[in-house]
C-alpha cells in the first residue's frame, strides 16, 4: 500500500469511492457530484491524498488549511474502501494528514463524525481526537455531527 498526494487520473476512483459510500449517500453525494468536489479541491489547492494498493484507489483523505479556528486544519474527509479497512489504511492516511498540517504551519486538525458513526468515532479518539461538543443538524437536516479536535 502506498499513500502519495491524489492525481488528476485519480479522480473517477476517489469520486467512485465516496458515491459507494453508504455513509456518503446520505449526505446526498453521487459520483457526478463527487467529481465535482475533486475538481474544486484540486482547483482550491486543498491536500487530496490517495492510499492506492496495486494502483487500485483503496483510501483517500481530504485536508483544508484554513486560518480559521487558530489556523487549524479541516479534515474534510477521511475513507476507506470496505474490503480494504481495519488493515490500518486509516491510520496511516491520518498519521500523514496530521503531517502535511503540521508541516502548513496548523496547530490542530479538526474534523467532524457523523454522530451515529461509533466506529469513526472510537477511531478518532484512539488517534488521540478529542470530542468537544455536537452540532444538531449543521451539514444535513436531521443528521447531527459531532466536532472532533487534535492538536498536531
Amino acid at each position: 500500500m502506498r499513500i502519495a498526494r491524489a492525481t488528476r487520473a485519480q479522480a473517477g476512483a476517489m469520486a467512485a469511492l465516496m458515491a459507494g459510500s453508504p455513509l456518503l449517500r446520505r449526505y446526498g453525494v453521487t459520483e457526478t457530484s463527487a467529481r465535482a468536489s475533486v475538481a474544486a479541491a484540486e482547483q482550491s489547492g486543498e491536500t487530496l491524498l490517495v492510499a492506492a494498493d496495486g494502483g487500485r484507489v483503496v483510501g483517500l483523505a481530504w485536508l483544508i488549511v484554513t486560518a480559521a479556528l487558530d489556523r487549524s486544519a479541516y479534515l474534510r474527509l477521511l475513507l476507506v474502501a470496505p474490503g480494504s479497512r481495519s488493515r490500518g489504511i486509516g491510520a496511516a492516511l491520518l498519521g500523514r494528514i496530521e503531517r502535511v498540517a503540521r508541516d502548513r504551519g496548523c496547530r490542530h486538525v479538526v474534523l467532524l463524525v457523523t454522530r451515529t458513526n461509533r466506529r469513526a468515532r472510537a477511531f478518532y479518539a484512539r488517534h488521540g481526537y478529542r470530542h468537544v461538543g455536537d452540532l444538531p443538524g449543521f451539514v444535513r437536516p436531521r443528521i447531527d455531527e459531532s466536532l472532533y479536535t487534535k492538536a498536531v
